[in-house]
């Protein structure tokens, strides 16, 4: 009888400090005017970059421990934009993008990871086209201070780099990387400025 007090005192504990921390991971709001998520794709020997220019999001995040508790984004597929009207058209088409039917893409984190010192692996889901991938985004934290442009307010740093295979959203045909003309590897960059 002891033993079983003991580990549910133990387990009442661990789930104490755990609800505690997550109480005090604040809520971060994306500042879009300092921040960027940009892709890049081989077309046959050269890279073409490209960003989504409307989105939004948000972390839980206790600046004081360095304790990540969520990541939370949404993108806007019709905002895609490399810089060639014709070629971001094709994007948003059926082929590719499906706007008109997907006009969303999301990223919910369902775990983190600390590593060392200001690494993080954010697990979570990545939707797009309504395919859903489980997926691991390393992250980099940079540092928190009062916004030097805004008095009152926190701004902190982070970036996460990853890289995926767009057929496994359905993201155009496989037909363009067996013609050799767009791979299928699509490396991210996401950089944020947070605010709160």
């Amino acid at each position: 009888m002891q033993k079983i007090s003991h580990k549910f005192v133990m387990v009442f504990y661990m789930l104490a400090i755990g609800g505690f921390a997550h109480a005090a991971a604040e809520k971060w709001e994306i500042d879009k005017a300092h921040s960027n998520i940009y892709f890049d794709v081989r077309h046959t020997y050269a890279t073409v970059r490209g960003q989504f220019d409307d989105y939004s999001g948000s972390l839980r995040f206790d600046a004081n421990r360095m304790t990540l508790g969520s990541v939370t984004l949404e993108v806007n597929t019709k905002s895609v934009n490399t810089g060639i009207p014709n070629r971001d058209n094709h994007l948003r088409a059926e082929e590719f993008f499906a706007v008109k039917k997907y006009p969303k893409m999301t990223f919910q984190s369902t775990g983190v990871k600390p590593k060392e010192g200001n690494q993080y692996t954010v697990e979570g889901n990545l939707t797009i086209k309504g395919q859903t991938q489980k997926i691991s985004v390393p992250f980099t934290y940079f540092g928190s201070r009062e916004n030097p442009l805004k008095k009152g307010q926190r701004v902190a740093g982070f970036e996460a780099r990853l890289s995926i295979n767009r057929l496994d959203y359905q993201v155009g045909p496989g037909k363009f990387f067996e013609m050799g003309t767009i791979g299928n590897k699509v490396d991210i960059l996401v950089t944020l400025e947070v605010v709160k």
